[in-house]
């Protein structure tokens, strides 16, 4: 009598079932070994860096690439087992090649990334900004000045100008190799944001200024102060000067404005006239010309209440403040004059 087919099929399922079993045995054995078996033998410790936004699939590349894991498939598969595979650490990471795959595992989803340290110094131009992250390696410099002068960016961090100069505040930061120029950038407005309390927009309201106005010569005070004591007086000359509509002329500004200033300023520089010129323009420049600290901000707001209208440099850091041009032109022939007869 002949068997008929469904009667073959069903002898040959337990069969069928037995062999799918011993497959998933032999994988799930093969997974096993592979999660708890290192890639090496050495205690040798390998940085990987994770650019950020990579994908689990990149990142288990990379490490094989680095040979800290030996299969990218069997690594992805455990990652997704354990519900880790949308979550990873970007930046530079320090594995060792006789770390298991799961100790690899947990440092790429719970590890710390190494941080890079710089401090900003206060009164720092966006471009020296740039610069410095360059050479610390932490950013490209024109990426950096493309992005504070690109409008779109710019209002999208929500502040009161079409640039990012006046509004990085200077300060010690720490960052992971890598991390993108945009988030940098947002970083260091955040803090500025912090450090503009509503108290302080309370005051600047109070005195006809906005917040553009303050950050302004916050940040011509900060270039323009070499002692930290006389911040108050510098922002009172500037005060004084605005209220009786007298130019600022302050060299800090024109050499701002220049493309080419080789660090000499000359009476042809005075007479250039920029938008940032305050020898040859009344009122404030059209924007800041630095990033200002806390300090500056505060000295543009709460100036001290004396009549100056003058200051020149003594040469040390700290300035000679005036009531007149008369006592002013006495305080440069015995300052400025002679230095430069020196």
């Amino acid at each position: 009598m002949r068997i008929g087919r469904r009667e073959r099929k069903e002898k040959l399922l337990p069969a069928i079932v037995l062999f799918s079993l011993f497959i998933a045995g032999i994988g799930a054995f093969r997974l096993f070994i592979f999660w708890i078996t290192p890639a090496g033998k050495t205690d040798n410790d390998i940085v990987v860096q994770i650019p950020p936004g990579s994908s689990f699939v990149k990142a288990a590349q990379l490490l094989n690439d680095a040979e800290v894991i030996r299969s990218v498939r069997l690594f992805v598969l455990m990652g997704k087992i354990r519900g880790l595979s949308g979550s990873i650490q970007a930046g530079e990471l320090s594995f060792r090649v006789d770390m298991t795959p799961k100790e690899v595992l947990d440092v790429l989803s719970r590890g710390k990334a190494f941080l890079y340290s710089i401090t900003v110094p206060e009164g720092y131009t966006v471009k020296q900004i740039g610069k410095l992250l360059q050479e610390k390696e932490l950013a490209d410099y024109d990426r950096i000045i493309a992005l504070s002068e690109d409008t779109e960016f710019v209002r999208s961090l929500d502040v009161p100008a079409d640039r990012l100069e006046g509004f990085l505040f200077p300060d010690t930061y720490a960052w992971p190799r890598g991390t993108p120029e945009e988030q940098i950038l947002r970083r260091m407005v955040e803090h500025y944001k912090k450090i503009f309390t509503p108290d302080l927009r309370i005051r600047a309201n109070a005195m006809g200024m906005t917040e553009l106005d303050v950050v302004i010569l916050a940040s011509i005070v900060e270039r323009e102060t070499g002692s930290p004591d006389e911040r108050g007086l510098v922002s009172a000359v500037f005060h004084n000067r605005l209220r009786k509509k007298y130019r600022l002329q302050s060299d800090p500004t024109v050499i701002y404005g220049l493309d080419d200033f080789d660090g000499d300023l000359k009476k042809s520089h005075l007479r250039k006239d920029t938008p940032y010129n305050t020898y040859t323009r009344l009122g404030l420049p059209i924007g800041p010309i630095a990033n200002p600290g806390a300090e500056s901000i505060r000295a543009a707001l709460y100036p001290e209440k004396v009549p100056y209208l003058y200051f020149v440099s003594r040469g040390d850091g700290t300035h000679v403040f005036s009531n007149t041009l008369v006592e002013h032109n006495k305080a440069v022939n015995t300052y400025q004059l002679k230095r430069a007869s020196k």
